[in-house]
C-alpha cells in the first residue's frame, strides 16, 4: 500500500471513533509468548495501568469522560507467538499524552503469556490533515496549470488557508493559539503581520491593530514577557510610542528599512528576532537623527541650569558610574547615599515604583528616558543619573538629570 493510501485509510479509521476531539493517536506494536485475543490486550491495558499514574490520567476515567477514544487492537498468532497493533486515540495534550504512551511499555503480561509492549509513534491527527490539504492542494495547482488558470493566485490562496487554519482572536484581537499559554508574547501591528509569523511557526503573536491600543495588551502585558514588533515607518513608531505609554514592554524589533513585518522572510524576522533591543536602551528615533539631536540638545541645556552640584557629589556619581559600567545594573540610594538596592536596567521601572519613601537618587548603567523620568518625579527624587539622555522631551523642574558629559 503507497503512504499516501495509507494514511488515507489511517483517517478513516480514526473517523469510527471520537473524532471531534481527537488529537493524537498512539501506535504500539505488542508482541505475546503464546495465543492471546483482542480482549486479553485490552483487559491487560485497563489492569496493568490501573492507579500507574493517578486518578487525572487513569484510563476508565478518561474514557468515560471522552477524553480517550476506543481503545483498537489489531492481533494474529503465527507459530505459537501472537503479535498485532494497538491504537489509542488520544483528546488530551501532547504532554499527556506522551505520559500515556509511556504507560504502555510498563506492560510485561498478557493474561498468561509474557508479553513486550513498544510504543512505535504518536501521531497527530491535525499534522495528517495538513499533509492531506497539501497534497490536495498540489493536486488543485497541477489540475488549474493544466486549464491554463493563474497557479500564482491558487498557491497564494492554498498558503492563506493553511495559515488562517491557526489563527484565532484573543479578547477580539487576531492572535496565534499559543498567545495564552505561553510566557513570552509578540505585539504587532495588524492581522497580516501576525498571519505572516504563523507561517513561520511563531504562534505566540497578537495585532493592537493601529492606534488606540486595547485594555487587553496592557493586562497581557503585566504577566507576560512582551517584544514589540513594529515596521520601521511612522506609523510603527507612533504605535511604539503609544505602547510604551500603556503596557510593560521588555523588548522592541523592528522591520528592516523599506520592509513590513507582514512581508518579511522567515531569515529577516529570526534577524530581527535575534537582534531585538532591550525597551531600556531604546532609542527609536534614531532614523530622525536631527530632531533626536535637537532634543538631546534641548535638554542638556536644562540639565546646565539646574545641575550647579558641589565637587564631593559629582564625584560621588561618578565613582558608582564607574562601578556600573558595562554591566546594565542600576543602584537606588537614600538621602545619605546608602546603597538601598541594586537590580538590573531591565527591571529598573518596576523597582523604582515599588521604591520606599527614603530612596533620594537613581544610577544605573543605561539610556535615561521620559518613563524613568516621570516615575522618578512620581517618587519625587532628588537626582536621575545615567550614561545618556534618550527622548526626553518633559524634564520637570524638580528633578536634578546628570550624565557624564552633564558633570
Amino acid at each position: 500500500m503507497l503512504k499516501e493510501d495509507k494514511e488515507k485509510e489511517e483517517v478513516k479509521e480514526y473517523k469510527m471513533h471520537d473524532i471531534d476531539t481527537t488529537k493524537y493517536v498512539i501506535h504500539a506494536n505488542i508482541t505475546a509468548d503464546g495465543f492471546v485475543e483482542k480482549s486479553d490486550v485490552v483487559g491487560a491495558i485497563f489492569g496493568q495501568t490501573e492507579g500507574l499514574l493517578g486518578e487525572e490520567l487513569d484510563l476508565r476515567d478518561l474514557q468515560k469522560s471522552s477524553r480517550i477514544g476506543r481503545i483498537e487492537v489489531n492481533i494474529q498468532t503465527k507459530g505459537g507467538k501472537s503479535f498485532g497493533e494497538i491504537l489509542i486515540p488520544s483528546g488530551l495534550d501532547k504532554v499527556e499524552t506522551a505520559i500515556l504512551a509511556a504507560s504502555l511499555e510498563t506492560i510485561d503480561r498478557v493474561g498468561p503469556c509474557v508479553a513486550h509492549v513498544e510504543v512505535t509513534k504518536v501521531e497527530d491527527i491535525r499534522a495528517t490533515k495538513r499533509r492531506r490539504i497539501t497534497e490536495r492542494a498540489k493536486e488543485i495547482m497541477r489540475e488549474v496549470i493544466e486549464n491554463n488558470i493563474d497557479s500564482e493566485m491558487m498557491v497564494n490562496e492554498v498558503k492563506q488557508a493553511v495559515r488562517m487554519e491557526e489563527i484565532t482572536t484573543y479578547k477580539g484581537l487576531p492572535a496565534g493559539p499559543n498567545i495564552e499559554n505561553s510566557d513570552a508574547i509578540i505585539i504587532v501591528e495588524g492581522r497580516a503581520d501576525v498571519l505572516n509569523l504563523l507561517k513561520y511557526g511563531i504562534k505566540n503573536a497578537i495585532a493592537v491593530e493601529g492606534t488606540n491600543i486595547p485594555p487587553v495588551i496592557s493586562k497581557l502585558s503585566k504577566r507576560k514577557a512582551v517584544t514589540a514588533f513594529f515596521d520601521g515607518d511612522r506609523g510603527g513608531e507612533l504605535i511604539l510610542k503609544e505602547l510604551l505609554q500603556v503596557a510593560d514592554v521588555d523588548y522592541v524589533a523592528m522591520s528592516p528599512e523599506g520592509r513590513s513585518v507582514e512581508d518579511m522572510t522567515y531569515k529577516e524576522i529570526s534577524k530581527a528576532l535575534h537582534n531585538k533591543t532591550p525597551v531600556e536602551q531604546l532609542n527609536y528615533m534614531k532614523d530622525r537623527k536631527t530632531e533626536h539631536e535637537h532634543l538631546q540638545t534641548h535638554a542638556k541645556v536644562i540639565q546646565r541650569k539646574k545641575v550647579k552640584e558641589d565637587m564631593d557629589t559629582i564625584d560621588y556619581f561618578k565613582a558608582h558610574l564607574q562601578e556600573l559600567a558595562g554591566t546594565f545594573k542600576a543602584r537606588l540610594l537614600d538621602q545619605d547615599r546608602n546603597i538601598l538596592k541594586e537590580t538590573t536596567v531591565r527591571d529598573l521601572a518596576k523597582e523604582l515604583k515599588e521604591t520606599p519613601e527614603n530612596t533620594r537618587s537613581v544610577v544605573f548603567d543605561g539610556v535615561i528616558t521620559q518613563r524613568i523620568v516621570d516615575i522618578a518625579e512620581d517618587k519625587d527624587l532628588d537626582y536621575v543619573v545615567g550614561i545618556k539622555v534618550g527622548d526626553v522631551v518633559k524634564m520637570p523642574a524638580s528633578l536634578k538629570v546628570l550624565t557624564p558629559d552633564s558633570i
